[in-house]
């Protein structure tokens, strides 16, 4: 998928987020941590080393599925993207992110989801190649065919969604097995985590 900076989406930068840490599993630095001190990656290839810049744009690949846990409904429900460092340095990534859902899957065509955050956001170091997540849940569509929404609004469907995060710009998804269909363009949206969501 194509990174796009932040301004050139429409949907602009996100929202700063809290930058306190999790109470529990933290390393020295007070950053997730996902292995020893040491550096080295763990589990999805996040590391606790101290030191590492956030990640540029394009350091970033990004790929989105339906989430395994999702609302009962036809929508989408819930969705994971990921985040893959696919340069040769450690970089970071921190906070929780804005959404838009772009119509024409144009990100200029944005149509931006009203956000409500979830957790703690908490700094992430990224080996090369290693992987961060966040868990998007929408309202979710009811019902057979086109569906309805409890709300009484028309659902939406969206090609592709475009996730901005904080201070490494934004960059446009498309789920591997559809599009995204949603009801009243809000978004649940957990911080960037080093533990892959179900």
């Amino acid at each position: 998928m194509t990174a796009c900076q932040p301004g050139d989406d429409g949907v602009g930068s996100a929202p700063s987020a809290a930058s306190s840490a999790p109470t529990g599993g933290t390393g020295s630095s007070g950053e997730p941590s996902a292995s020893s001190t040491s550096g080295k990656p763990g589990p999805g290839g996040a590391s606790s080393a101290p030191a590492a810049s956030p990640c540029a744009a394009e350091a970033l690949e990004t790929s989105m599925r339906q989430a395994d846990v999702r609302p009962d409904g036809t929508g989408t429900g819930a969705a994971v993207v990921e985040f893959t460092n696919t340069s040769g340095a450690s970089c970071s990534l921190q906070g929780h992110p804005t959404v838009a859902g772009a119509a024409n899957g144009s990100p200029d065509k944005g149509r931006p989801l009203a956000v409500t955050p979830t957790g703690a956001a908490a700094r992430v170091v990224l080996a090369p190649g290693g992987k961060a997540w966040i868990k998007l849940t929408f309202k979710q569509v009811q019902g057979e065919g086109d569906g309805y929404c409890a709300s009484g609004a028309d659902p939406a469907t969206y090609p592709t969604l475009v996730v901005g995060l904080p201070g490494v710009g934004a960059h446009q998804v498309a789920l591997d097995d559809g599009v995204v269909a949603e009801c009243d363009d809000t978004v649940t949206a957990t911080a960037v985590t080093a533990t892959e969501p179900s």
